[in-house]
């Protein structure tokens, strides 16, 4: 048997769990239609990811680096003279000028969490990664505060959908920033 090197595969499988979870919801996803999705053989699917859990996971991993490096690229949060309600809230603006399809997913994903305990470490972990950046800039209980008022922003224009209102997140956000 002869076994053709594919060092892209992995990573082409997390892509497609991606794509089929912002397709076809978590219900969707099974290593058939991933497989299928990738355009590999299902042995490939369940060869690099046992479980679906492990392959969403991997795909909320992914998800979550998204944004983070979006945030870990920011100059302006990295400034201690910069606005960090302002900036944060920016940062938000531009995660939805995309579009609601990669904020649906995202979330679709973390949520995923509520009922497939083996997601709460990498949900935990993308929140811990953005209190200790926030940190840079104030304190740890404020950091987490910031999160869960973005978190909340976030949720409130996905589930009633409304548009996202940078000024209303500034103003929230300079609240609590203060």
């Amino acid at each position: 048997m002869v076994r053709r090197y594919d060092p892209e595969r992995r990573d082409r499988i997390i892509d497609a769990a991606i794509r089929v979870v912002g397709a076809k919801g978590i219900a969707g996803l099974s290593h058939r239609s991933v497989a299928a999705e990738a355009d590999v053989p299902l042995g490939s699917t369940t060869y690099h990811f046992a479980s679906l859990d492990e392959l969403l996971i991997a795909a909320l991993r992914r998800s979550n680096e998204n944004f983070a490096v979006v945030m870990r690229e920011s100059e302006a949060l990295a400034d201690p003279d910069a606005g960090l309600a302002e900036e944060l809230a920016g940062l938000l603006g531009a995660y939805f000028s995309g579009g609601r399809g990669r904020a649906e997913l995202e979330y679709e994903l973390y949520l995923a969490a509520l009922r497939r305990p083996a997601l709460r470490p990498v949900a935990a972990e993308w929140t811990d990664g953005t209190a200790e950046l926030l940190s840079r800039r104030t304190d740890p209980a404020t950091a987490r505060a910031l999160i869960a008022l973005m978190d909340g922003i976030c949720l409130q224009v996905l589930l009633t959908g409304g548009e996202y209102d940078e000024a209303y997140a500034r103003e929230m956000l300079g609240r609590i920033a203060r």
